[in-house]
């Protein structure tokens, strides 16, 4: 469909045109969010599935290092053993037998015995019975009555000899000290205990797996919802600075319509004038010719009249329509045109009417143009089909022709003002089109058809 007359944007000629007033670069909100985002998400997530699973790490370690002490300290009390850690010497065989309780708890792989001299009193590891450990933390902090543990894989030269017993150096140790008291309460020794508590890394190790899914899925749920409320944001500031541009543009163009057609109103009352002399009965010939130019004037009258108005701000009619009839006015004015270049019109009228409101001036005004603007589009003949039909609440005023129809390119601008495929065309008609049926609460649409020509399609509120 091509813009009728000079006030429409066409759709069809060739040659391109630039918009009077460029757009000002787009911010790309979506791309740029979506890159912050994901990185921010990411780094969140890690971070906290990193805290998750130490803190699971930690606790697991910490509750299976209370266990421990609290079976090695129940081992201690009802065999007696805590004197014989300040007496030192030999161990006699009833304490090595109460000592070897603590090799054969579950996962040791070794067991030491320490008095408060840092000295080895019992280890399942003979080589290490009487030794003395003067440079040892973990030993230092137990000595002074806290429980200590750390994990790890074989760093120490002692944890050796355990390593090669355990079958290999995947395996993770644990080693933790116990603080030994007596019943009136001081620290008179340390249980230091080897373990290799397979099933617990492995509880942990599944833990953290699980974590670190949960954090991913998570992070991905967050980003997915940020990105949709912000695409959908972008979406509408840019509908926004649309209908902004848009709205200066078409200002400039009301200021510039209401100048225009106070300026052109006095020499259309005069031609008006002249002709109507010029109309005799006896001037037989030139009688026809002068009825052409006084019903062109009067449509242009009409036009300028409803130009005035729509220049100037003023509330929108909304009165009940017959789209019916509407279009069955629109199309005796535009009989004459469609008839010189071999148009032919199709109705396709619903009975009944549909409902619809709005103003009917202002409908009539896009109708007249959007039926001009098939008909240019047919220059060489074809058919123009108008459709009224219910849809939803409210009626569709549908504008069909058979035309070479819509260039893709120029799809997505035929509604910017001042943009125009056509050497004459100044891109008003189709921008001044959409804001008069947006003012009416309608919309205003431009498709190629399924097979050739192009389509607008107006709906109008019921």
């Amino acid at each position: 469909m091509i813009g009728s007359r000079e006030e429409i944007a066409p759709m069809n000629a060739s040659p391109d045109a630039t918009p009077l007033i460029p757009a000002p670069p787009a911010y790309r909100l979506t791309r740029r969010f979506s890159i912050a985002a994901f990185a921010s998400v990411v780094v969140f997530a890690g971070a906290l599935g990193w805290v998750l699973s130490g803190l699971l790490h930690d606790r697991l370690l910490a509750r299976d290092a209370e266990v421990t002490s609290e079976f090695v300290q129940s081992i201690v009390r009802v065999d007696e053993t805590a004197t014989f850690f300040r007496q030192g010497g030999a161990v006699s065989p009833a304490l090595e037998d109460s000592f070897r309780h603590f090799a054969q708890m579950p996962d040791v792989l070794r067991a030491n015995v320490y008095t408060p001299e840092r000295t080895a009193l019992w280890s399942s590891d003979r080589n290490l019975q009487g030794r003395k450990f003067e440079h040892n933390d973990e030993l230092d902090d137990a000595l002074a009555g806290r429980l200590v543990f750390k994990s790890g894989y074989v760093s120490k030269e002692e944890h050796k000899a355990a390593n090669a017993f355990a079958g290999g150096p995947a395996r993770r140790f644990v080693e933790i000290y116990v603080p030994v008291r007596d019943t009136a309460g001081p620290v008179v020794g340390v249980v230091e205990l080897y373990k290799t508590p397979d099933a617990l890394f492995l509880a942990i190790a599944g833990g953290q797996r699980t974590i670190a899914i949960v954090s991913a899925l998570g992070g991905l749920t967050l980003f997915a919802v940020l990105l949709g409320i912000v695409r959908r944001a972008d979406r509408i500031m840019q509908d926004q600075q649309r209908r902004l541009l848009e709205g200066e543009r078409l200002g400039a163009v009301g200021e510039m319509a209401a100048t225009v057609a106070h300026a052109i109103r006095n020499p259309l009352s005069s031609i008006r004038t002249s002709v109507e002399v010029a109309v005799d009965p006896g001037n037989a010939d030139f009688r026809e010719s002068a009825e052409d130019i006084v019903t062109e004037v009067d449509r242009i009258e009409e036009w300028i009249r409803q130009l005035l108005v729509f220049s100037r701000p003023g509330s929108i009619a909304r009165e009940t329509l017959d789209p019916n009839g509407l279009v069955k006015k629109t199309l005796s004015t535009s009989s004459r045109d469609a008839s010189r270049v071999n148009v032919k019109v199709e109705l396709r009228l619903a009975d009944p009417p549909p409902s619809a409101r709005g103003d009917g001036m202002l409908v009539e005004h896009v109708l007249v143009s959007l039926v001009g603007n098939a008909i240019d589009a047919m220059a060489a003949g074809g058919t123009l089909t108008v459709t009224t039909r219910a849809s939803g609440a409210g009626c569709e005023i549908l504008v069909a022709d058979t035309g070479p129809g819509i260039r893709p390119k120029d799809l997505p601008r035929v509604f910017e003002p001042f943009y125009s495929t056509k050497t004459r065309g100044t891109g008003l008609g189709l921008a001044l089109a959409r804001r008069l049926v947006e003012r009416m609460g309608g919309t205003l649409t431009l498709a190629n058809g399924e097979t050739t020509g192009a389509v607008a399609r107006l709906h109008l509120p019921a």
